[in-house]
């Protein structure tokens, strides 16, 4: 899903723990007028499980926060704006690889409803601004300054600490992407404007969760404590990106 933090304008933005921290850096940049500004919007509160516990705040920070920031984009006078979406719009799809044009009206979690209304959002401000609006759908990304609750990093922590790893479901997938190939994807949609476009960014090759935790005990020489759960409501059994429609638009 999309990051913890963002960049807007020149410097870096505050956390958004709340829909105030976006609004605040982007009166800001209302105030100054920068026209010709390209937005990278990567803020909001992530993580499909823990949102099960807080539908109400992340429909603050994710959904209002996003008015926020593309209304001051507005005033601003920016022209155009990338926004990290999330492969966890795709639901328990059936059909695999997810291509964009699966349908999206049944995501499992309130953090991933967050994410469709953002893309409508999106939509919906582009028609009436005419500001062009890349969507990327981000894939599982891994690698330096990972959250801490994602996979790897909580996998990898549990093993060294000999703590148990709880693994949920049978032969759950995720389509692992390595964060510099998504940094790629972002600088390519930076400089590859669209006129509204959505796109997957992710690796296009599932892999079993049960293997990335063997990879981690053979990379840490420690054996893993596993113990298996259902998959809970909000998690979906498989993410797979289809990246045809990436390569052709971003390049």
């Amino acid at each position: 899903g999309a990051g913890a933090g963002g960049r807007a304008a020149r410097g870096p933005a505050p956390r958004c723990g709340g829909a105030g921290a976006g609004v605040v850096v982007w009166e800001r940049a209302a105030g100054r007028r920068t026209p010709g500004t390209v937005v990278g919007l990567l803020a909001a509160r992530a993580g499909g499980r823990p949102s099960m516990a807080d539908p109400v705040g992340y429909a603050q920070t994710n959904v209002t926060g996003t008015a926020a920031v593309t209304s001051a984009m507005r005033a601003a006078g920016a022209r155009r704006l990338v926004f990290g979406s999330s492969s966890s719009v795709y639901g328990d799809n059936a059909k695999i690889p997810f291509t964009e044009e699966d349908p999206v009206e049944h995501p499992l979690s309130p953090y991933a409803a967050t994410k469709r209304a953002n893309e409508l959002q999106c939509w919906t401000f582009h028609r009436i601004t005419g500001i062009p609006i890349t969507c990327l759908r981000f894939f599982t990304a891994y690698g330096p300054r990972n959250r801490p609750d994602m996979a790897v990093f909580k996998f990898g922590r549990a093993i060294l600490d000999g703590n148990v790893i709880q693994l949920f479901g049978t032969d759950t997938r995720r389509d692992f992407t390595y964060v510099g190939d998504i940094v790629k994807g972002l600088l390519s949609a930076l400089t590859h404007p669209n006129d509204y476009l959505v796109c997957n960014l992710g690796r296009g090759e599932p892999v079993r969760v049960d293997d990335v935790i063997e990879g981690l005990e053979a990379a840490l020489n420690k054996s893993a404590r596993v113990l298996r759960a259902p998959l809970p409501p909000g998690d979906m059994a498989i993410t797979w990106a289809d990246g045809r429609l990436a390569r052709e638009r971003l390049g």
